[in-house]
């Protein structure tokens, strides 16, 4: 069993660091009455932005390549 520090953002628990855990993996969550800081609880959106037209159309091209794989296959 492993613990691991996270915080609630409302709908889901956002763990403060990285885990290693399956998908639909069972875990035991106990709920602290103190708060965390999260810097906003929005840490994704410091990856998000947009995409050259050039780029775009690159990965598109790609995408259009690539062969759909069932999820259980690998």
């Amino acid at each position: 069993m492993t613990a691991v520090k996270a915080y609630y953002d409302g709908k889901v628990f956002i763990p403060l660091t990285p885990i290693k855990a399956a998908r639909n993996q069972a875990a035991i969550v106990t709920v602290l009455d103190e708060t965390t800081e999260t810097n906003g609880s929005r840490d994704y959106l410091q990856f998000a932005g947009s995409l050259s037209d050039e780029d775009y159309r690159e990965i598109t091209a790609i995408l259009v390549t690539t062969e759909k794989v069932d999820e259980n296959e690998w």
